[in-house]
């Protein structure tokens, strides 16, 4: 299988906007105020997944972030060495225009950190529970609440400065949903004139109550003609069906929609969420004849069949495209 060559035309790469970063850093956080914090999921699950509003009027950081940034937060307290925890970095869930439309209160989609410790590099083995230190100080706070905030941070994962010039793909797993949220505020609600550019969100989660603003999203795509929501459920199985679905086989179950939008050259791919979601969409391209577009395949994979890619080679070789916005954690 030949796996092809980028288009040469520059037309078809985005410029992205310009952006400050790191104007306010861990050594002097600004002060904010927690406004709202309530649960962002569909329905009942073994998550727990909250929207988060924090007010930093009249701080440095007022009217500084852009769409598809981050903000970082520092917990209280000090680590196992005695030292002030770092930083945590949390993609912002509103447009750089803010939850107020003045920049004024920033946002972001934190999932509570629960888990069983792992067994230790000499093999003793421990089962105590280990919480997040931030995720679970944020979800804890009550409106009122100060905290402290660092930022901008990120500079790659935005929106180009002529957003009407492109089609966007938006593929979101678990809480990197968060700067697509932000993302079609500005596209659909916040830009003068409002953008008319087509957009696709694949959405996946492991079951339905575990889909994150999924109401506001059904709402987007009742209002909005030119945007589309489609959700991917792994772990339930949904009528009809025999099993469930990664974002990457959702697409293909509409192939013939997903085919030709990521055959265009106005179409900018964005993806968020755990590493290794790349994989099986990288995997998917390939098949479909656009993984050049998007993705940079290093020779050693000419010849195999995509199935055959090494997952940990996809993770360290394959570089996205100026057409592609990949940010996994």
């Amino acid at each position: 299988m030949s796996l092809g060559v980028p288009s040469p035309n520059p037309e078809n790469d985005p410029e992205l906007v310009d952006v400050e970063v790191n104007l306010i850093r861990r050594k002097q956080p600004v002060t904010g105020r927690v406004v709202r914090n309530e649960l962002c999921m569909a329905g009942k699950s073994a998550s727990f997944v909250r929207h988060i509003e924090i007010d930093i009027s009249g701080t440095e950081l007022e009217g500084k972030f852009s769409t598809g940034q981050a903000f970082g937060i520092i917990a209280p307290g000090l680590n196992e060495r005695g030292r002030p925890h770092n930083v945590r970095l949390y993609s912002m869930a509103c447009s750089g225009q803010g939850e107020d439309g003045e920049g004024k209160v920033v946002s972001s989609t934190i999932k509570r950190l629960i888990d069983e410790r792992w067994p230790s590099a000499d093999g003793e083995e421990e089962h105590s529970l280990f919480t997040g230190i931030c995720s679970n100080y944020l979800c804890d706070l009550t409106v009122g609440s100060e905290v402290k905030v660092t930022g901008p941070s990120g500079k790659t994962f935005l929106l180009p400065k002529e957003p009407s010039k492109h089609d966007y793909l938006f593929v979101a797993a678990g809480t990197g949903i968060a700067p697509f949220r932000g993302m079609l505020k500005e596209l659909l609600e916040q830009s003068d004139p409002r953008c008319a550019s087509k957009i696709k969100l694949v959405m996946g989660s492991p079951y339905r109550g575990d889909l994150l603003y999924d109401d506001w999203f059904r709402d987007m795509a009742k209002q909005h003609p030119n945007f589309e929501y489609y959700t991917a459920i792994s772990r339930e199985l949904l009528p009809g069906m025999e099993r469930g679905e990664y974002v990457q086989t959702r697409m293909l179950r509409d192939v013939d929609t997903f085919r030709p939008f990521l055959e265009s050259p106005r179409t900018l791919l964005y993806v968020c969420g755990l590493e290794g979601m790349q994989i099986g969409l990288y995997r998917m391209f390939a098949e479909l004849g656009v993984i050049a577009d998007y993705v940079q395949v290093p020779e050693e994979f000419e010849g195999l069949r995509p199935e055959e890619w090494p997952p940990d080679r996809i993770k360290r070789r394959c570089r996205p495209t100026r057409r592609a916005m990949i940010e996994v954690y």
